[in-house]
Protein backbone atom coordinates (compact mmCIF):
# COMPACT_ATOMS: atom_id res chain seq x y z
CA UNK A 1 0.00 0.00 0.00
CA UNK A 2 1.68 2.78 -0.78
CA UNK A 3 0.57 6.62 0.29
CA UNK A 4 1.62 9.90 0.06
CA UNK A 5 2.04 12.44 2.93
CA UNK A 6 0.02 15.13 1.00
CA UNK A 7 -3.97 15.45 1.90
CA UNK A 8 -6.52 12.75 1.31
CA UNK A 9 -9.77 12.99 -0.36
CA UNK A 10 -12.74 12.10 1.76
CA UNK A 11 -16.68 11.76 1.33
CA UNK A 12 -16.88 12.24 5.50
CA UNK A 13 -18.77 15.82 6.82
CA UNK A 14 -16.44 18.36 8.51
CA UNK A 15 -17.01 18.05 11.97
CA UNK A 16 -20.57 19.31 13.81
CA UNK A 17 -20.63 21.54 16.52
CA UNK A 18 -24.13 20.79 17.58
CA UNK A 19 -25.25 19.74 21.55
CA UNK A 20 -23.62 17.41 23.78
CA UNK A 21 -24.40 13.42 23.44
CA UNK A 22 -21.63 11.61 25.32
CA UNK A 23 -19.30 13.03 27.68
CA UNK A 24 -16.57 11.09 28.98
CA UNK A 25 -14.19 12.15 31.74
CA UNK A 26 -10.74 11.07 32.57
CA UNK A 27 -11.69 7.28 31.91
CA UNK A 28 -9.58 4.41 33.29
CA UNK A 29 -9.56 0.96 33.05
CA UNK A 30 -6.80 -1.30 34.97
CA UNK A 31 -6.78 -5.45 33.88
CA UNK A 32 -4.53 -7.58 35.56
CA UNK A 33 -3.88 -10.77 33.91
CA UNK A 34 -2.00 -13.24 33.00
CA UNK A 35 1.31 -13.53 31.60
CA UNK A 36 4.00 -15.52 29.24
CA UNK A 37 6.61 -13.53 29.22
CA UNK A 38 9.40 -15.68 31.14
CA UNK A 39 10.86 -12.00 32.24
CA UNK A 40 7.58 -11.67 34.24
CA UNK A 41 8.19 -15.00 36.13
CA UNK A 42 11.64 -13.98 36.61
CA UNK A 43 10.79 -10.69 38.15
CA UNK A 44 8.98 -12.75 41.25
CA UNK A 45 10.43 -14.08 44.08
CA UNK A 46 11.63 -17.29 44.14
CA UNK A 47 8.64 -18.54 46.58
CA UNK A 48 6.44 -17.08 43.98
CA UNK A 49 8.13 -18.51 41.46
CA UNK A 50 7.54 -21.83 42.64
CA UNK A 51 4.35 -22.01 44.21
CA UNK A 52 3.29 -20.51 40.67
CA UNK A 53 4.50 -23.39 38.35
CA UNK A 54 3.46 -25.96 41.01
CA UNK A 55 -0.17 -25.44 40.54
CA UNK A 56 0.51 -24.69 36.52
CA UNK A 57 -0.36 -21.30 36.94
CA UNK A 58 1.13 -17.55 35.07
CA UNK A 59 2.37 -14.96 36.27
CA UNK A 60 -0.41 -11.84 36.17
CA UNK A 61 0.74 -8.16 35.34
CA UNK A 62 -1.29 -5.02 35.20
CA UNK A 63 -2.27 -3.30 31.52
CA UNK A 64 -3.93 -0.03 31.65
CA UNK A 65 -6.25 -0.46 29.20
CA UNK A 66 -7.34 3.05 29.03
CA UNK A 67 -5.25 5.97 31.15
CA UNK A 68 -7.42 8.99 31.70
CA UNK A 69 -9.49 9.54 28.45
CA UNK A 70 -11.38 12.20 28.28
CA UNK A 71 -13.71 13.90 25.23
CA UNK A 72 -17.07 15.54 24.22
CA UNK A 73 -19.29 13.93 21.79
CA UNK A 74 -21.77 16.08 20.16
CA UNK A 75 -24.59 15.36 18.10
CA UNK A 76 -23.88 15.03 13.88
CA UNK A 77 -20.98 13.63 14.70
CA UNK A 78 -19.73 10.45 13.05
CA UNK A 79 -16.31 9.34 15.67
CA UNK A 80 -13.82 6.92 14.42
CA UNK A 81 -11.24 5.59 16.86
CA UNK A 82 -8.11 4.30 15.72
CA UNK A 83 -5.14 2.47 17.28
CA UNK A 84 -3.52 -0.55 16.67
CA UNK A 85 -4.21 -4.08 18.39
CA UNK A 86 -4.59 -3.25 22.66
CA UNK A 87 -4.83 0.63 22.54
CA UNK A 88 -7.78 0.23 24.43
CA UNK A 89 -10.18 1.08 21.33
CA UNK A 90 -12.85 -1.43 22.14
CA UNK A 91 -12.38 -1.09 25.74
CA UNK A 92 -13.68 2.67 25.30
CA UNK A 93 -16.76 1.48 23.31
CA UNK A 94 -17.93 -0.93 26.43
CA UNK A 95 -17.34 1.67 28.66
CA UNK A 96 -19.64 4.26 26.74
CA UNK A 97 -22.36 1.61 26.08
CA UNK A 98 -21.76 0.51 30.07
CA UNK A 99 -20.47 -2.92 29.47
CA UNK A 100 -17.02 -2.38 30.92
CA UNK A 101 -16.58 -0.73 34.60
CA UNK A 102 -13.34 1.72 34.87
CA UNK A 103 -11.04 1.99 37.38
CA UNK A 104 -11.72 5.66 37.74
CA UNK A 105 -13.91 8.84 35.98
CA UNK A 106 -17.03 8.81 34.52
CA UNK A 107 -19.57 8.85 31.24
CA UNK A 108 -23.01 10.72 31.01
CA UNK A 109 -25.39 10.22 27.83
CA UNK A 110 -28.07 11.98 27.00
CA UNK A 111 -29.57 8.74 25.88
CA UNK A 112 -28.77 4.46 26.64
CA UNK A 113 -25.92 4.78 24.03
CA UNK A 114 -26.73 1.25 21.37
CA UNK A 115 -23.55 -1.16 21.04
CA UNK A 116 -24.22 -2.77 17.68
CA UNK A 117 -24.63 -6.59 18.01
CA UNK A 118 -25.22 -6.91 21.76
CA UNK A 119 -28.26 -4.63 21.83
CA UNK A 120 -29.79 -6.74 19.33
CA UNK A 121 -31.74 -10.02 20.91
CA UNK A 122 -31.21 -12.32 18.05
CA UNK A 123 -31.69 -15.90 17.66
CA UNK A 124 -29.51 -18.43 15.93
CA UNK A 125 -31.70 -20.83 15.06
CA UNK A 126 -34.32 -18.62 13.69
CA UNK A 127 -34.46 -17.22 10.24
CA UNK A 128 -32.63 -13.88 9.57
CA UNK A 129 -36.26 -12.61 8.83
CA UNK A 130 -37.26 -13.47 11.84
CA UNK A 131 -34.13 -12.12 13.98
CA UNK A 132 -35.00 -8.84 11.90
CA UNK A 133 -38.64 -8.41 14.20
CA UNK A 134 -37.02 -9.61 16.99
CA UNK A 135 -33.83 -7.06 16.56
CA UNK A 136 -36.52 -4.18 16.17
CA UNK A 137 -38.46 -4.82 18.68
CA UNK A 138 -35.81 -5.67 20.99
CA UNK A 139 -34.66 -2.30 20.25
CA UNK A 140 -37.52 -0.31 20.79
CA UNK A 141 -40.11 -0.16 17.60
CA UNK A 142 -43.34 -0.97 17.50
CA UNK A 143 -44.93 -3.60 15.70
CA UNK A 144 -45.97 -1.51 13.13
CA UNK A 145 -42.49 0.17 12.86
CA UNK A 146 -41.23 -2.74 12.43
CA UNK A 147 -42.98 -4.03 9.66
CA UNK A 148 -42.48 -0.71 7.97
CA UNK A 149 -38.61 -0.64 8.49
CA UNK A 150 -38.34 -4.27 7.21
CA UNK A 151 -37.73 -3.85 3.66
CA UNK A 152 -35.35 -1.32 4.72
CA UNK A 153 -33.06 -3.31 7.28
CA UNK A 154 -33.62 -6.35 3.92
CA UNK A 155 -31.76 -3.86 1.79
CA UNK A 156 -29.23 -2.73 3.37
CA UNK A 157 -28.30 -6.29 5.30
CA UNK A 158 -27.90 -7.09 1.05
CA UNK A 159 -27.74 -11.06 2.04
CA UNK A 160 -30.57 -12.21 -0.44
CA UNK A 161 -31.63 -15.05 0.27
CA UNK A 162 -29.50 -15.74 3.36
CA UNK A 163 -32.19 -13.93 4.86
CA UNK A 164 -34.57 -16.74 5.33
CA UNK A 165 -32.09 -18.77 6.55
CA UNK A 166 -31.28 -19.64 10.34
CA UNK A 167 -28.12 -17.16 11.56
CA UNK A 168 -26.45 -20.06 12.54
CA UNK A 169 -25.72 -20.74 9.22
CA UNK A 170 -24.14 -17.19 7.95
CA UNK A 171 -20.99 -16.07 8.31
CA UNK A 172 -19.96 -13.78 10.40
CA UNK A 173 -19.54 -10.85 8.14
CA UNK A 174 -23.19 -12.01 6.70
CA UNK A 175 -24.44 -11.41 10.56
CA UNK A 176 -22.49 -8.14 11.09
CA UNK A 177 -23.55 -6.43 8.35
CA UNK A 178 -27.74 -7.77 9.47
CA UNK A 179 -26.81 -5.98 12.86
CA UNK A 180 -25.72 -3.33 11.62
CA UNK A 181 -29.10 -3.14 9.16
CA UNK A 182 -31.35 -3.46 12.64
CA UNK A 183 -29.48 -0.85 14.02
CA UNK A 184 -29.54 1.28 11.33
CA UNK A 185 -33.45 1.07 10.98
CA UNK A 186 -33.92 1.77 15.26
CA UNK A 187 -32.51 5.23 14.44
CA UNK A 188 -30.39 4.92 17.74
CA UNK A 189 -29.16 8.74 19.05
CA UNK A 190 -25.85 6.91 19.99
CA UNK A 191 -24.62 4.10 17.80
CA UNK A 192 -21.67 2.49 18.78
CA UNK A 193 -19.97 -0.15 15.86
CA UNK A 194 -16.90 -2.28 16.48
CA UNK A 195 -15.58 -3.48 13.36
CA UNK A 196 -18.74 -4.44 11.68
CA UNK A 197 -18.37 -2.54 8.70
CA UNK A 198 -15.58 -4.26 7.44
CA UNK A 199 -17.33 -6.95 5.67
CA UNK A 200 -19.06 -6.77 2.81
CA UNK A 201 -18.54 -5.35 -0.76
CA UNK A 202 -18.66 -1.86 -2.24
CA UNK A 203 -22.12 -1.72 -2.35
CA UNK A 204 -22.41 -2.35 1.36
CA UNK A 205 -20.24 -0.27 1.91
CA UNK A 206 -22.35 2.75 0.40
CA UNK A 207 -25.56 1.76 1.87
CA UNK A 208 -23.64 1.77 4.97
CA UNK A 209 -22.54 4.72 4.62
CA UNK A 210 -25.74 6.53 3.71
CA UNK A 211 -27.42 4.65 6.66
CA UNK A 212 -24.66 6.77 8.78
CA UNK A 213 -25.37 9.83 7.06
CA UNK A 214 -29.31 9.49 7.91
CA UNK A 215 -28.39 8.88 11.61
CA UNK A 216 -26.07 11.99 11.78
CA UNK A 217 -29.00 14.22 10.47
CA UNK A 218 -31.35 13.22 12.92
CA UNK A 219 -28.98 14.50 15.58
CA UNK A 220 -27.44 11.33 16.35
CA UNK A 221 -23.71 10.20 16.72
CA UNK A 222 -22.18 7.39 15.55
CA UNK A 223 -18.88 5.69 16.56
CA UNK A 224 -16.88 3.80 14.73
CA UNK A 225 -13.93 0.98 15.21
CA UNK A 226 -12.17 -0.52 12.51
CA UNK A 227 -9.19 -1.21 11.92
CA UNK A 228 -9.27 -0.27 8.70
CA UNK A 229 -8.46 3.10 9.01
CA UNK A 230 -9.13 4.20 5.16
CA UNK A 231 -13.19 3.39 6.43
CA UNK A 232 -12.51 5.66 8.99
CA UNK A 233 -10.94 8.41 6.57
CA UNK A 234 -14.06 8.12 4.43
CA UNK A 235 -17.13 7.60 6.81
CA UNK A 236 -15.85 9.93 9.70
CA UNK A 237 -15.89 13.37 10.39
CA UNK A 238 -14.03 13.43 13.76
CA UNK A 239 -11.13 10.20 14.60
CA UNK A 240 -9.75 9.84 18.44
CA UNK A 241 -6.00 7.96 17.85
CA UNK A 242 -5.50 5.67 20.80
CA UNK A 243 -1.93 4.63 21.68
CA UNK A 244 -1.40 2.33 24.70
CA UNK A 245 -4.58 3.45 26.35
CA UNK A 246 -3.79 7.04 26.03
CA UNK A 247 -5.84 9.35 23.60
CA UNK A 248 -2.97 11.42 21.56
CA UNK A 249 -4.95 12.71 18.72
CA UNK A 250 -8.26 14.33 18.60
CA UNK A 251 -9.18 15.85 15.25
CA UNK A 252 -10.58 15.72 12.29
CA UNK A 253 -11.22 12.15 10.70
CA UNK A 254 -10.05 12.22 7.15
CA UNK A 255 -7.15 14.17 8.49
CA UNK A 256 -6.20 11.84 11.04
CA UNK A 257 -6.60 8.62 9.45
CA UNK A 258 -4.73 9.54 6.85
CA UNK A 259 -1.62 10.00 9.20
CA UNK A 260 -2.29 6.79 11.14
CA UNK A 261 -2.00 5.16 7.50
CA UNK A 262 1.46 6.55 6.82
CA UNK A 263 2.44 6.05 10.43
CA UNK A 264 1.69 2.43 10.27
CA UNK A 265 2.63 2.05 6.63
CA UNK A 266 5.91 3.14 7.68
CA UNK A 267 6.00 0.33 10.39
CA UNK A 268 4.97 -2.65 8.28
CA UNK A 269 7.75 -1.48 6.08
CA UNK A 270 10.25 -1.20 9.42
CA UNK A 271 11.04 1.94 8.61
CA UNK A 272 10.96 2.41 12.37
CA UNK A 273 13.50 5.33 12.78
CA UNK A 274 11.15 7.48 10.06
CA UNK A 275 7.73 6.07 12.08
CA UNK A 276 8.74 7.47 15.56
CA UNK A 277 9.24 10.68 13.53
CA UNK A 278 6.14 10.53 12.32
CA UNK A 279 4.48 10.21 15.71
CA UNK A 280 6.13 12.69 17.16
CA UNK A 281 4.72 15.18 14.45
CA UNK A 282 1.49 13.57 15.25
CA UNK A 283 1.09 13.74 18.82
CA UNK A 284 1.94 17.67 18.26
CA UNK A 285 -0.08 18.29 15.54
CA UNK A 286 -3.23 16.45 16.95
CA UNK A 287 -2.77 16.56 20.72
CA UNK A 288 -6.11 16.67 22.62
CA UNK A 289 -7.05 20.01 24.01
CA UNK A 290 -8.84 19.74 27.37
CA UNK A 291 -12.74 18.95 26.54
CA UNK A 292 -15.10 22.06 28.02
CA UNK A 293 -17.48 20.16 30.12
CA UNK A 294 -19.91 23.09 30.16
CA UNK A 295 -22.72 23.86 29.82
CA UNK A 296 -23.93 20.66 31.53
CA UNK A 297 -25.10 17.53 28.93
CA UNK A 298 -29.17 18.52 28.32
CA UNK A 299 -31.25 15.53 30.02
CA UNK A 300 -28.00 13.82 30.94
CA UNK A 301 -27.83 10.03 32.19
CA UNK A 302 -24.81 9.29 33.89
CA UNK A 303 -24.31 5.27 32.74
CA UNK A 304 -24.56 3.24 36.37
CA UNK A 305 -21.37 1.64 35.79
CA UNK A 306 -19.29 4.45 35.75
CA UNK A 307 -17.97 6.68 39.19
CA UNK A 308 -16.08 9.89 39.46
CA UNK A 309 -12.23 9.43 40.79
CA UNK A 310 -11.78 10.09 44.20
Amino acid sequence: MALSTEGSVSTAQAPARGSATVVARNIKVRYRVASTDAADMRSLPFARRVLLRAIGQRPKVTVDALRGVSFVARSGESIGILGRNGSGKSTLLRVIAGLETPRSGSVQARSNPVLLGVNAALVPDLPGERNVRLGCLAMGLSKRETEEVLPDVLELAGIGKAIYRPMKTYSSGMASRLRFAIAAAARPDILLIDEALSTGDAAFKERSERAMTKLRENAGTVFIVNHAAQVIEELCSRALWLMDGELIGDGPGPEIAHDYRWWSWNIAKEEHSKADDLLAEYREKWSPTPPDFQPPLPRAVTLRHAHTQL
